[in-house]
């Protein structure tokens, strides 16, 4: 005969799998938000040149060489009391090509430019897109919520999707 367990037990053992739950979607919530934070944080540093122009010096950048991690050319400025430059230097993608022309906005303070228009802000955010799709397999895994992992998975993909047939 198996002895009866005393009835505080029972109550105990719930609020023991209250708490592991609760640790689990506080643990994940947080690991997914840090990984968002961490996507627009990357994407910013590129972004707010890109998005709030007004001020900034713009142009076109004929790409004529490209080393292994940036490309050079001359600066041609669009904007009024801008100055032409003989070189400056932009970030080497998969879109950047010599030979081609590229309208860029000037980091201020130097002569390095980022891609402007519609491919240079869906370039800009594609580290929001792979934090994305990383944050959408914690959502769906740890947190259990499958449909927003796959919208999150969705918003990713569709984001560097966007990215690559822009540029």
């Amino acid at each position: 005969m198996i002895p009866a367990m005393p009835a505080s037990s029972a109550p105990s053992r719930r609020t023991a799998g209250s708490v592991l739950r609760f640790g689990r979607l506080a643990s994940m919530g947080t690991l997914t938000l840090l990984i968002l934070v961490a996507g627009v944080w990357a994407s910013w540093g590129t972004a707010h040149h890109v998005m709030l122009t007004k001020g900034r010096e713009r142009g076109t950048v004929v790409v004529t060489a490209c080393g292994e991690s940036t490309c050079t050319g001359p600066f041609t400025p669009v904007t009024p009391g801008s100055q032409p430059r003989a070189r400056v230097v932009i970030e080497k993608s998969y879109a950047v090509r010599a030979g081609r022309t590229y309208d860029v906005v000037v980091k201020p303070g130097g002569d390095e430019v980022v891609r402007s228009g519609p491919a240079g802000i869906l370039y800009a955010w594609a580290p929001l897109a792979g934090a994305l799709l990383l944050a959408s397999v914690v959502v769906a895994g740890g947190l259990g919520l499958g449909r927003l992992g796959k919208l999150l998975a969705g918003a990713g993909l569709a984001l560097l999707t966007a990215a690559f047939l822009t540029g």
